[in-house]
């Protein structure tokens, strides 16, 4: 599966994210079905976000839906947990094993579901990420085949489609209301020009990309709470960069590694940037990797993984829905 956005005046087809041969179940409703609208014709608020995976939770025996905790402006915080039907029953156990593999002392056989954390827009207005997040949940919870198959029986999937509702309402109300009936991409545009303070912060303005090691607000509590919960193996989490750059993933600037993280850790890292790199080459995307961005600060979400015995996989995608 690819889920790239794209700079067309025009949403694409759901054909366009996959692969021409991935079959899915037509009882699981499409993004389309439930918006009303192609994924990238308008921004998603949050609500409609949080019900399309409900929805998708109700129909699926793939995937648990779960509120994890509630914003400073009373949204929902939701994860879902998604994994093959038969492991679902017995998430738990799985859960529990999966921590018991982490200990020193374990004797446990490995052949285990390997935990991957998903997490999307933790700025408000790189709103590309929540909206990719209707794509890959709709893939995982509808695909057919012995690709997704195999997948599902050896992952545990914790896809967090919002790490910011509040800026990603605030977001898509600016840009919903503010985009007229011709679309321009004109960077002036009222529609690409929000106000200060803009929606990359949460209610009190306050960049939660930077909150993960201080926990200053409800929405880094109840993230964090549930990575000690299950540890997991890797940690993704989506950007934006807007529509006249590349894309960028980890690892950042080879010098700025914070001197306690495992050199191990790097080479993990780099070796899933390997994966994405061979990805993009095949859809002609730009792309860069150890420039730009450091891996110091353990109050982020590219660096706090590292701390904590996960890889981390952040990407910054080069485009921006809001200009299409």
């Amino acid at each position: 599966m690819v889920a790239i956005l794209s700079f067309s005046t025009q949403a694409k087809p759901l054909s366009y994210y996959f692969a021409e041969d991935v079959e899915f179940d037509p009882s699981i409703p499409t993004p389309e079905q439930v918006l009303g609208y192609q994924v990238g014709e308008w921004h998603v608020r949050h609500d409609q976000l949080v019900r399309y995976m409900e929805i998708l939770a109700q129909k699926s025996d793939r995937i648990n839906f779960e509120v994890i905790g509630r914003t400073h402006e009373q949204r929902p915080l939701v994860m879902l947990t998604i994994t093959a039907a038969n492991k679902l029953k017995n998430i738990e156990q799985i859960r529990q094993a999966h921590l018991a593999r982490l200990t020193p002392s374990n004797t446990q056989s490995s052949e285990q579901p390997g935990v991957v954390w998903m997490g999307y827009s933790v700025h408000g207005n790189e709103s590309s990420g929540s909206n990719s997040a209707l794509l890959v949940a709709y893939y995982l919870a509808a695909a057919q085949g012995n690709e997704i198959n195999e997948l599902l029986n050896n992952t545990v999937i914790l896809l967090d489609p919002s790490l910011n509702p509040d800026g990603l309402a605030r977001f898509a109300n600016w840009a919903n209301s503010n985009r007229g009936m011709n679309l321009s991409s004109d960077p002036v545009t009222r529609e690409h020009v929000e106000s200060w303070p803009s929606s990359r912060t949460n209610h009190y303005w306050f960049d939660l990309n930077r909150d993960w090691l201080l926990l200053q607000h409800p929405e880094s509590r109840a993230r964090i709470a549930k990575f000690h919960q299950w540890k997991p193996n890797i940690l993704t989490d989506f950007h934006e960069m807007g529509p006249n750059s590349s894309y960028f993933f980890q690892p950042g600037i080879p010098s700025r590694k914070h001197p306690i993280t495992p050199d191990e850790n790097v080479s993990l890292t780099k070796a899933i940037a390997n994966y994405h790199a061979k990805t993009l080459d095949e859809n002609n995307a730009l792309y860069f990797t150890e420039e730009s961005f450091d891996d110091f600060y353990y109050g982020k979400g590219s660096t706090y993984p590292d701390s904590n015995s996960s890889i981390k996989c952040n990407h910054y995608a080069a485009t921006s829905i809001s200009d299409c």
